[in-house]
């Protein structure tokens, strides 16, 4: 991250210069030069770096839409920060015509403008038009102070705000925007993973593609609404996690709470009463409010370096976050068994010890997701902590059950389909249902494609 000289900022500005002299005699046609508004001498670092290959795919796919061809391209990333030189032609129905030359480029400009104006993160690009004469297109309204919103020219003439105010600034659009991007993502990760969950089969007592198990009042269907109307709720506990990073964790849990709430009544809205979700809301929720707190833009989009320490460190967080209220609250409830709440205040142990490396292992050796995923479960369910199996069969049944799937475990049975259909019959009959298993299945398939392929801190 080294600072830009004058003298290296006077000449990217010439260099620049010669290079649109270049591409306007060489095509006769605008063009578009793009960088960034960056106040200070550190005019590139990855954050910056990540904001202007964003700003480019909006100008690469603004033009694309209003029909505006690249003939050729110049890129330059240095001390002095990104540079993009397009030379441009319209391609659209009036292209046949004789398209005046200010004509095509007003029309080229207004684009630019749109991609401007669109966003917080446009504030901070530089998107000129330059006529074939090489006499660039000025904006009819000048643009605004990125701190104050007046006229932008009079702030920076009279140095109104500091450079660390505006770096300040542009540190928190840029990390803003992508969180929101991330905040999407995130959502369409947890619903997949919790669409995953529910079509693992077989699923012992749960809710399959092979049947209902030990359930009357729900199915797929059920589930697939659920999820559907949950959402939302992923990315904005991400988002919590993310702006609240600043504050003591357990504060960052309690937000978390009461967006929990709201979760809860869309899901029952969506389910006509029926509680399909409630453990994974709570505990999803805070996996995803711990990875907010966590995430830095850093804006790579290669894998993360050590996935199996992202995962560690985000059940720290999630430890961190909910121990001390947990605890509270387990000393005052009347149930001896510490449930999803002693799950996650012990940092997801089911997931990080057992479900992770198992559904891992079983992958490692040739196994499809759903068989993977399916034998992840037995030895989830092995672990004999679930709460609802006990609500449903009383604590003798439960742990008999629970050796039902060690001696599974055990006899490395975790991929024979038929022993866990056999499996599923017996809860079945007995009416015991794992659904606390289901979820740490979910957060497993979460993690295990978010810390390979997602992770940013």
């Amino acid at each position: 991250m080294r600072e830009a000289t004058l003298q290296e900022v006077l000449m990217a500005r010439e260099d620049r210069m010669k290079e649109q002299n270049e591409l306007l005699s060489k095509f006769g046609k605008p063009l578009v030069s793009f960088t960034m508004n960056i106040a200070g001498p550190v005019k590139n670092t990855e954050l910056i770096r990540a904001a202007f290959f964003e700003g480019k795919r909006m100008l690469d796919e603004a033009l694309k839409e209003h029909r505006v061809v690249v003939l050729a391209e110049s890129k330059k990333d240095d001390v002095t920060g990104c540079e993009l030189l397009y030379a441009v032609s319209y391609d659209g129905p009036e292209a046949g015509r004789s398209f005046d030359d200010g004509e095509e480029a007003d029309y080229i400009k207004r684009i630019c403008i749109s991609i401007e104006e669109a966003s917080e993160l446009g504030r901070l690009f530089d998107l000129d038009v330059i006529k074939t004469g090489g006499t660039k297109i000025e904006r009819a309204e000048e643009r605004k102070c990125l701190i104050c919103g007046r006229p932008g020219k009079g702030c920076a003439s009279r140095r109104v705000h500091s450079v660390a105010e505006l770096q300040s600034k542009t540190k928190k659009i840029i990390s803003d925007h992508f969180a929101l991007r991330e905040a999407e993502r995130i959502s369409e990760m947890v619903t997949s993973a919790l669409e995953e969950e529910v079509l693992t089969t077989p699923k012992p007592g749960l809710v399959d593609r092979n049947n209902n198990g030990s359930h009357r009042d729900m199915d797929i269907d059920t589930f697939m609404a659920s999820a559907k109307a949950l959402k939302d709720y992923w990315g904005k506990c991400f988002l919590i996690g993310y702006e609240t990073s600043g504050c003591a964790c357990e504060d960052t849990f309690l937000e978390l709470r009461k967006e929990g709430l709201k979760a809860e009544e869309k899901m029952y809205g969506a389910t006509g009463g029926v509680n399909t979700h409630m453990g994974a809301i709570f505990l999803l929720g805070t996996v995803c409010g711990a990875i907010g707190r966590l995430w830095d833009t850093g804006c790579k989009e290669e894998n993360s370096p050590d996935e199996f320490a992202s995962r560690r460190r985000i059940a720290e967080e999630c430890r961190q976050m909910t121990y001390r209220i947990m605890e509270d609250e387990i000393k005052g409830s009347s149930c001896a068994h510490r449930g999803a709440r002693g799950e996650i205040a012990d940092g997801l142990p089911g997931v990080i010890d057992v479900g992770l490396p198992v559904f891992t292992e079983l992958l490692a050796k040739g196994a499809d997701r759903n068989a993977a995923g399916a034998g992840a479960f037995v030895a989830l369910a092995a672990r004999g902590t679930d709460t609802n199996m006990i609500r449903r069969g009383g604590v003798r049944l439960a742990e008999e059950a629970a050796g039902w799937a060690a001696q599974m475990v055990s006899d490395d049975k975790l991929l024979d389909r038929e022993s866990i259909e056999e499996l599923d019959k017996r809860f079945i009959e007995l009416d015991l249902s794992p659904g606390g298993c289901a979820d740490l299945l979910a957060i497993t398939y979460f993690l295990y494609d978010h810390c390979r392929f997602q992770c940013r801190f």
